[in-house]
């Protein structure tokens, strides 16, 4: 099913690109796009991990460097059954973590410093569990790309801003106020359409990782925990690194409050995700 929806979103990709594209620059515009679009997508596919890992400042480091990641890591790929995904380290403060790749294969996993300093062991255990489950459940190909087309259409959005600020709409739009209404319409909802896509991707998949990572670990209330750690300590050390098209990969929203990405959360309310691990824990 993943398959599918990834295929759905790189065809939406396309078409907006296209679409845009046509808006901008007319026909010319038009193929323009479509080529775009093609490189966008392979783009997507094979470099959205490292597009995500690099906007994060993210570094690999080994067993010796991080020994207790990795036997977490070690100890969960044993129990999911997946490749052990490499693992980053990013030096952002702020608590959080995410995992990205095209296949379990080509997985990652990246935990921010902040993280490491205030959850115990046994928390960083749940965090991990959750975003194995993202790996195993093949959500980090769907994410990634949806990453990728969400920074697209911010950016060309933000193209027919400074098109139509300098009166940028081309000739033939002079004579045909639909075009230009269109383009007006893609200038100011375009960065919301994005955030709109992260949702609809990403709140399913929280619950869901969150059931499974629980299930798998046999710690949902140490996932639960950390969660709680995280809601205050996200909203008191805002992420210096964390981008908008980015921030549904995380395991908490890494930009609440300071942007139209925390305004439109791509994440579940914490509250409810906290008190669905606390009745898993009350059954057994």
């Amino acid at each position: 099913m993943n398959w599918f929806k990834t295929f759905f979103w790189m065809i939406v990709l396309t078409v907006i690109l296209v679409g845009a594209g046509g808006l901008l620059f007319g026909r010319s515009g038009l193929i323009i796009a479509f080529l775009i679009a093609l490189v966008g997508n392979g783009v997507a596919y094979f470099f959205g991990d490292r597009m995500a890992l690099a906007a994060a400042q993210a570094h690999e480091v080994g067993p010796e460097e991080a020994p207790g990641l990795h036997r977490l890591a070690d100890r969960l790929a044993a129990q999911y059954g997946v490749p052990k995904p490499r693992v980053y380290v990013s030096p952002d403060p702020s608590p959080n973590a995410f995992a990205t790749g095209r296949s379990p294969a080509h997985a990652s996993i990246c935990v921010n410093q902040g993280l490491l300093r205030i959850l115990d062991q046994e928390e960083v255990y749940g965090v991990l569990a959750h975003e194995f489950a993202h790996v195993r459940n093949r959500d980090i190909l769907i994410s990634t790309v949806v990453a990728v087309l969400a920074g697209t259409i911010t950016f060309l959005a933000n193209i027919a801003q400074w098109g139509l600020f300098w009166g940028g709409a081309r000739d033939e739009e002079d004579q045909n106020p639909l075009a230009v209404v269109g383009l007006v319409l893609f200038a100011i909802l375009g960065s919301v359409a994005a955030v709109l896509i992260q949702l609809a991707v990403s709140r399913s998949r929280e619950y869901e990782a969150d059931r499974t990572g629980a299930r798998v670990s046999r710690e949902p209330l140490a996932l639960a925990s950390a969660l709680r750690k995280l809601e205050r300590a996200t909203q008191a050390v805002p992420s210096q690194t964390a981008q908008p098209a980015f921030a549904h990969l995380y395991l908490v929203n890494p930009l609440s409050g300071r942007s139209l990405a925390g305004l439109f959360s791509t994440h579940p309310p914490l509250e409810e995700r906290i008190r669905r691990l606390e009745a898993m824990a009350r059954q057994g």
